[in-house]
């Protein structure tokens, strides 16, 4: 397809109205959406839609493929994107959808994720390949607030790490000083996750992070969604690196309602 025929299309996909089917499903299955304003609310839906259109949804393990599933795992992708230079995750042809928790055989060396020989597992994301996904879990996800743990968000930080060519838990910055203050605060926050760990401390980032510095930086945005304001008291320089990132303030989003009550 001609590259401006593509960018047109692409247009139009992320400006034209959604279905009411899609914005139900929103609402039942994508709480966080309460927390956005009426232009991230639209932009939100507008990359879901070029993300649905774009992507071959592959059914895996008898999980069936429909507009829920779709919306449902789109809308949170494409929460990372919301304000990054972004290319709706050109490097992601596939996303693989198991109904629940599913045995991979064998591991490649670019998979991220809980995986292993014959282990049981919720999600990977492939270095130059797919993203596969627990749907019980990506639904169950997307419905919850303030656990620090969302599927979905995880894979998908995953596979903006590799956007550099490595997986090193290093997204590509803007600046050279950007490199340095991420380099900088991360290494610190990631040798006191490891710490806290191996002294088997509760914090606001999951253990799992401590694994490696990729599953630090995908545990990381994480934890900066779902649970913003716990992540922001206890460790407010990583917050602010993962602001500056992603440039948006999932804080200033909790603090704005009283999301325990109305949401």
């Amino acid at each position: 397809m001609p590259f401006f025929s593509h960018k047109s299309r692409r247009r139009k996909l992320a400006t034209q109205p959604v279905s009411d089917s899609f914005e139900q499903i929103i609402r039942q299955n994508f709480i966080y959406d309460r927390l956005l304003d009426a232009d991230e609310r639209q932009r939100l839906r507008g990359i879901a839609s070029v993300l649905i259109a774009e992507k071959y949804w592959e059914a895996c393990g008898g999980q069936s493929i429909n507009e829920e599933v779709q919306v449902t795992i789109a809308v949170q992708a494409a929460l990372l994107l919301l304000e990054l230079d972004h290319d709706f995750f050109s490097d992601v042809q596939s996303i693989l959808v198991y109904p629940g928790a599913y045995v991979q055989q064998q591991r490649d060396m670019w998979a991220q994720g809980p995986t292993s020989d014959s282990s049981s597992n919720l999600g990977e994301a492939w270095f130059r390949g797919p993203v596969i996904l627990s749907w019980a879990d990506a639904k169950h996800h997307g419905q919850q607030l303030g656990t620090g743990h969302n599927l979905v968000m995880h894979e998908f930080a995953h596979k903006l790490d590799m956007l550099s060519g490595y997986v090193d838990g290093t997204p590509p910055q803007r600046t050279k000083a950007d490199y340095e203050r991420w380099h900088t605060v991360m290494s610190s926050e990631f040798e006191r996750l490891c710490r806290a760990t191996q002294q088997g401390r509760q914090t606001v980032l999951r253990h799992y992070g401590a694994t490696n510095v990729g599953e630090f930086f995908a545990v990381c945005t994480e934890a900066f969604f779902t649970n913003a304001l716990a992540l922001q008291n206890e460790n407010p320089e990583l917050y602010e690196v993962l602001r500056s990132y992603y440039g948006q303030d999932p804080a200033k989003r909790f603090e704005s309602v009283t999301w325990h009550r109305s949401i």
